[in-house]
């Protein structure tokens, strides 16, 4: 780019130095020819003398009409020139600046940034680079328009500027993603927490548009020159804003709305992060996740009634994982309907060979609800399988009521008429209110295991549960609680009413074969069905025996 404006600039001279040329010729001729043509014709009015050289004057009328034709070029290639420059400085201007903010962009930031260092380091300063991303504003922009989203982006970049100290820089690197970088004195790094802290309030102030206020919060991560004396310039602006995205993704990570500063076990985060991302890319097609079941129990008979499903990552070089650590990642990197999907298959398949009166429950990802074709794909997964829709059970968690109810009421409503029962999951921890619970067709509530595995040590945790139980009764809803992990909670949760249970009490979950053995023991298995000899749900034995224990992550 440089070279070509380069160009173009010694182009532009070149014809100013033509256009002058043609005129300074010109004169000179003009002077050359003029002083004899001149002579010539004061002696023809004096005497009546005819002209010495008569194609003088004609050749001084050629040469007013040269030196007129040369101050028109020349006038035409001056302006030509200037209307040239200036919409070099425009193209240039628009390269280098985001058209919306009138911040610098993604390719001058970097540029900028290396000058900045250096100016601040001639001067015994540093430089503090902040990475900042507006907090959900793909669905503050999706509900109220790319107007609406053109106009906070605008007000928060204004302003953040209006707030940085002088010989700051600011840019837009794309969507809702800003840097910004600011001299500071190393003696005094309170100054930029201070500064953080004025820049946070700023941009959490509402933003009006087409009359709603809009709320907006913004993460920032921060990343520091000092103690980087040893790196070169350009590669230490680099790594600056590298790091300071680091840390504003665990800004993000910690509850968004604040700042983080760069911390160097971040980078290894990042790595192993990558190389989970990799494994689950990879894993998927290779078979590396399988299903593992926990038992459910009807806790005043003793009895198995069904499993439910949970997800482990059999990684080749770290083990058993659970879902803790890559379900996240698997919905952040859009592979959670694919995953999901190959474990109920599995499920569905094991599941089959079961007694019949033993049902499975599925976790589904709020993601997964609002694929307005997942309905179609579970029943596919059912025909393939061949197995009883009745004996399935899906388990939707309460917070995916608050994020899209007409959905989630479209999609409860199909799997119903297939005969698939539907469970609300974790129930208590939400927003789901009575209303929503009465017009949706939910077969049954799980109380979360936070309630329930804490009822021995919180009042407030037999309160909710108590009020949960006569919650269900009203409703005719049957009611699984979660968390039961010692023969003092089963005898505490037991006091509320009639509940089926599982957790840990009854064993830890296990693979497909360890089930298969349990059940086998027990004559539960398709080919043998018989029913078990009843057994007491506080003192778990035959089929409630322990279990392998599942690796953790």
């Amino acid at each position: 780019m440089e070279t070509d404006q380069n160009a173009e600039s010694s182009n532009a001279m070149a014809h100013d130095l033509v256009g002058l040329g043609i005129i300074v010729a010109a004169v000179l001729m003009f002077v050359a020819t003029g002083s004899s043509v001149l002579s010539d014709f004061l002696l023809l009015i004096r005497t009546g003398t005819p002209p010495r050289e008569p194609m003088l004057g004609v050749a001084l009328i050629l040469n007013v009409a040269l030196l007129l034709f040369g101050w028109r070029r020349y006038v035409d290639l001056t302006r030509e020139v200037g209307q040239r420059r200036l919409a070099e400085a425009t193209a240039h201007r628009l390269a280098h600046t985001d058209p919306l903010t009138g911040c610098l962009n993604r390719r001058s930031v970097g540029p900028a940034l290396e000058d900045m260092i250096r100016t601040a380091r001639t001067t015994g300063h540093e430089v503090v680079v902040v990475m900042m991303d507006l907090d959900n504003f793909k669905r503050s922009n999706d509900a109220h328009g790319h107007q609406a989203g053109d106009a906070i982006l605008l007000q928060s970049a204004q302003r953040i500027r209006s707030i940085l100290p002088d010989r700051s820089i600011m840019a837009r690197l794309g969507g809702d993603e800003f840097a910004f970088a600011a001299i500071y004195d190393p003696d005094h790094v309170e100054a930029i927490d201070r500064l953080m802290a004025r820049i946070s309030i700023g941009v959490a102030k509402p933003v009006e548009a087409d009359g709603v206020m809009l709320e907006v919060t913004a993460s920032f991560g921060l990343a520091t020159s000092a103690g980087r004396a040893s790196f070169e310039i350009s590669g230490l602006a680099a790594r600056l804003m590298h790091r300071a995205d680091l840390a504003m993704y665990q800004a993000k990570k910690s509850g968004r709305n604040r700042y983080c500063w760069f911390e160097q076990n971040m980078e290894s985060e990042l790595r192993f992060r990558s190389e989970l991302e990799r494994g689950i890319r990879d894993g998927i097609p290779r078979g590396e996740f399988i299903p593992y079941y926990e038992k459910q129990i009807d806790l005043d008979t003793g009895e198995l009634t069904g499993f439910e499903m949970l997800a482990r990552w059999k990684n080749p070089e770290h083990g058993l994982l659970s879902p803790e650590l890559f379900i996240p990642i698997a919905e952040e990197i859009g592979l959670i309907s694919e995953l999901s999907e190959s474990l109920i298959r599995r499920a569905l398949s094991d599941a089959r060979d079961w007694d019949p009166k033993l049902t499975l429950s599925v976790n589904i990802s709020p993601l997964q609800l609002r694929d307005p074709w997942f309905a179609q794909k579970l029943l596919k997964l059912l025909v393939e399988a061949n197995f009883p829709p009745h004996r399935l059970d899906i388990e939707i968690t309460e917070t995916c009521l608050h994020e899209n109810i007409g959905v989630v009421r479209t999609l409860i409503t199909s799997l119903k008429n297939q005969g698939i029962r539907i469970s609300l999951d974790d129930f208590g921890t939400g927003y789901s209110s009575l209303a929503q619970l009465r017009t949706l067709p939910f077969d049954q509530i799980k109380i979360d295991r936070f309630f329930v595995s804490s009822l021995g040590s919180s009042s407030d945790s037999a309160t909710i549960i108590e009020a949960i139980s006569s919650l269900g009764k009203g409703m005719n809803l049957p009611i699984t609680a979660e968390g039961i992990e010692s023969a003092e909670v089963l005898a505490a949760i037991r006091k509320f009413g009639s509940f089926k249970g599982q957790g840990f009490l009854y064993g830890q979950p296990s693979d497909a074969e360890g089930v298969r053995s349990i059940l086998a023991d027990n004559h539960l298995l398709a080919a043998a069905a018989e029913s078990p000899a009843p057994v007491d749900p506080a003192v778990p034995q035959s089929v409630t025996k322990s279990l392998p224990r599942a690796a953790s992550a």
